[in-house]
């Protein structure tokens, strides 16, 4: 998976990938397609919602070609592999997911809300302001800070109608929700990989 991927960054071109391309459907396409099918039993005990798609089209995984249509970056392979669970009503409204990421030096699992739109956006910064010890508890604590860091886009101004001393200023200025944790390299190649996701 990872020969390929740093073969993929060096040479982000259609003639190499169009020569590689039966590595990258064995040495990436079908074990993340493996991993996803795996992780249904430890998805469904989450939620019965959610889902964890191995179908190589319209599943969970992610395609590998990128969208060059209005980036600068022109070229036409993402050099990373991702899938997203979903939740069964995603194409209906906006809803949390989790992702995996996979590319070397770089692999990690998020959780949340990605880009809502703003309506849902609004939504949540009104539970934050309605909520502030539950969303402390949840994302300030200890615990949490030991596995995961939020990320995401920030406003670089409060949003509209929240003053800039409120004391969750700086989360009510987030344009995303997520949480993420890394994965060793190592980990993602060894046999604790579904283990660690799950946990």
């Amino acid at each position: 998976t990872f020969t390929f991927l740093r073969g993929l960054a060096r040479n982000n071109d259609r003639e190499w990938f169009g020569k590689h391309k039966v590595d990258y459907e064995t040495h990436v396409r079908a074990p993340f397609q493996r991993l996803l099918a795996d992780l249904q039993p430890d998805l469904a005990a989450i939620s019965p919602q959610y889902r964890a798609d191995p179908r190589p089209v319209g599943g969970s995984l992610f395609r590998i070609h990128r969208d060059t249509r209005f980036a600068n970056d022109k070229t036409p392979y993402k050099t990373h592999a991702g899938a997203r669970l979903f939740h069964q009503r995603y194409r209906e409204t906006d809803s949390p997911s989790f992702y995996i990421h996979i590319q070397p030096g770089h692999c990690f699992v998020g959780a949340g809300i990605w880009h809502p739109e703003a309506p849902t956006r609004t939504r949540i910064r009104h539970f934050l302001v309605d909520n502030p010890e539950a969303w402390r508890k949840a994302v300030h604590s200890p615990a949490f800070r030991r596995r995961f860091e939020l990320g995401g886009e920030m406003l670089t101004r409060p949003p509209r109608g929240y003053p800039a001393d409120h004391p969750l200023i700086e989360d009510l200025k987030r344009q995303s929700f997520v949480g993420r944790s890394a994965l060793g390299d190592s980990t993602v190649l060894g046999p604790q990989l579904r283990r660690s996701i799950a946990s």
